[in-house]
């Protein structure tokens, strides 16, 4: 059963209760995220994620780390493009505490000069991380040159110069900002009940002020249409990304783009997955994603090959693209993504986890909860015609592509990314 409340200071709360478990996974979720910054605050979400752990008025990080551990706690956290969350897992008993130490860090950080120095260092690695991890960091020049000069196409994490430059004003002014009660979902599943979730929440979160409404997005991005290289000698793969413009989170046309991806690359028995690896064995991983915003998204290739082969991996996908454009999708291949899909969503909501974010991205981006049986329904009145219609939408135009390796001056031509 699923309950949603809003409190008097505009904080929404929305629980579901799965008596047959014992765990109980509770978030808050902040209604921004990193295209609500200028590019001179690029990554400070990201950093006040981190920081909030490092000590509040009442805890000290160490603290913190004690009583989540001495429960069996499970705690989480991460920024993402248009919000932020802090999560802990608990067994049912101990809920109350699990809401205290949500309620502490959100209100109460410290921000201590000292600690951020030190997490500044621990954010560096997590730059160079990126750095070391080419499919991270192909899609990431991916998002720049399609987003180019706006915040959707700059990174999460900021850059080292974005970073370096905070200071602990920098850091209380921008929380207090936006963390106020009117910007907050607090979403939790498990064994629970709403009313008591509800008392616990009121207690701990009720004194924040409503602040004055929720984030404006701004403007919409305009997708660019260009090739992106990258030279990285030490690398002994080609990491390549194409992609288009696709759909927003609520467009109505999104299930049928969700076929779309899983016939392309969303499977081990889709077409650039059978073709290009399987027949070819041009590449040990290549795939495709459906990735959507408020009010912008695109739909993306990722392969990583070797230099010999980029070039006929290019041609591959866009031969792929243009049969999507061209010809209906066989029923028995329509019928395989579709159950692939249902299959897949299923299995992906049996954890409390799973369903405490699913209840909260569902309320931040449609404003209700849409029940399993009607996201299953929407996904089997697909048909192949709306397949061949979204994907000769999708692609309408020459694809965007980055390209991350050691190229020895290879270039791929606009030409061989028309669709």
């Amino acid at each position: 059963m699923i309950a949603k409340q809003v409190l008097d200071n505009g904080l929404t709360l929305i629980t579901e209760s799965m008596p047959h478990v014992r765990s109980v996974t509770i978030g808050v979720w902040l209604k921004r995220g990193s295209r609500h910054e200028t590019p001179e605050q690029s990554g400070v979400s990201h950093f006040i994620e981190h920081m909030v752990f490092k000590g509040t008025k009442n805890r000290s990080a160490e603290t913190i780390a004690s009583e989540v551990d001495s429960i069996g706690g499970y705690m989480d956290a991460f920024t993402a493009k248009e919000y932020a969350s802090f999560n802990l897992k608990v067994l049912d008993e101990h809920l109350p505490l699990a809401v205290d130490i949500l309620g502490d860090i959100v209100r109460n950080p410290m921000f201590d000069p000292i600690e951020m120095t030190k997490e500044k260092k621990v954010i560096f690695e997590e730059i160079n991380m990126v750095e070391d991890t080419p499919d991270d960091l192909v899609m990431e020049l991916f998002s720049g040159a399609f987003w180019p000069d706006h915040p959707l196409g700059r990174p999460i994490l900021g850059t080292k110069r974005s970073v370096s430059s905070f200071r602990r004003d920098d850091l209380a002014t921008f929380f207090a900002d936006v963390y106020h009660a009117g910007n907050i979902l607090i979403s939790a599943a498990g064994n629970l009940s709403h009313a008591d979730a509800a008392r616990l929440v009121e207690r701990h979160f009720g004194p924040l002020h409503a602040g004055d409404g929720e984030a404006a997005n701004g403007h919409a991005p305009k997708p660019a249409v260009k090739v992106v290289t990258r030279a990285k000698k030490e690398l002994e793969q080609v990491h390549l990304c194409l992609g288009a413009p696709a759909y927003p989170q609520a467009h109505a046309e999104r299930f049928s783009a969700y076929v779309l991806n899983t016939v392309l690359g969303g499977s081990m028995s889709s077409r650039l997955f059978q073709n290009v690896r399987e027949k070819r064995g041009l590449v040990y991983s290549i795939s495709s994603g459906f990735t959507s915003y408020s009010d912008a998204g695109n739909l993306t290739v990722y392969a990583g090959t070797s230099l010999d082969s980029v070039a006929e991996v290019v041609r591959l996908t866009i031969e792929e693209i243009r049969r999507l454009k061209g010809d209906r999708i066989p029923e028995p291949e329509l019928r395989r993504a579709k159950d692939h899909l249902k299959g897949s969503l299923m299995l992906s909501l049996e954890s409390t986890g799973a369903r405490m974010s699913h209840l909260a991205r569902q309320e931040l981006y449609f404003g209700r909860q849409f029940g399993l049986d009607e996201v299953l329904g929407s996904i089997e009145q697909v048909q192949a015609d709306d397949v061949q219609r979204v994907a000769n939408d999708i692609f309408a135009t020459s694809l965007t592509a980055s390209v991350l390796g050691n190229l020895k001056g290879y270039r791929p031509k606009t030409s061989a990314l028309r669709v």
